[in-house]
């Protein structure tokens, strides 16, 4: 039986995502993958879609939503795998008492916020030049790593390269844990 993996995207969901698709790819013949859009988790209704009217939705409300969402969502300890504003929301979920085995988070700048952390194996994956990342006050603070790839930004998580060598990851953990 495939291990299980939940996947909960960046804030945009499935409309600028099709870099997701890459993932799948990789992992879908290994692990059992349920997949969260933000915004649907989040009940987002945001009648212009521009970066600011979206991230303000999250911030104002929906990052709480969607996290008490996929609380209702998810009962079994799961690895999960989420970006950006996806990954606050699994991380807040985590401290509501979300069973988790695993977190790799990749770009989740607004964890930066937080005091604890989730009690299970984390990934925390940032752009260099990302200048919302946690820095390392935090993550010491917190009790965390983080890794930091030299000349990414934000959307790192949707380079080709970085898709590759983070799914090679999980491969691992999955064969591993197989043998």
């Amino acid at each position: 039986m495939a291990e299980k993996l939940v996947v909960v995207s960046d804030m945009w969901g499935v409309k600028k995502g099709l870099w997701i698709t890459s993932y799948f790819g990789y992992l879908q013949q290994y692990y059992d993958i349920s997949f969260y859009d933000c915004q649907q988790l989040a009940n987002l209704d945001v009648p212009i879609c521009t970066e600011k009217n979206i991230h303000e939705a999250f911030v104002n409300g929906g990052i709480e939503t969607a996290a008490a969402h996929l609380l209702k969502k998810e009962e079994k300890a799961s690895h999960y795998l989420a970006f950006s504003t996806g990954g606050t929301i699994v991380w807040k979920a985590a401290l509501s008492g979300l069973p988790m085995k695993s977190l790799t988070a990749l770009s989740a700048t607004r964890v930066r916020f937080e005091k604890e952390h989730p009690d299970c194996e984390l990934n925390l994956i940032y752009g260099e030049c990302d200048k919302f990342k946690p820095d390392m006050k935090w993550a010491k603070e917190v009790g965390v790593s983080l890794r930091i790839i030299p000349s990414f930004g934000h959307q790192l998580y949707t380079d080709e390269k970085i898709i590759g060598d983070i799914c090679l990851e999980l491969l691992q953990k999955v064969t591993r844990n197989a043998s």
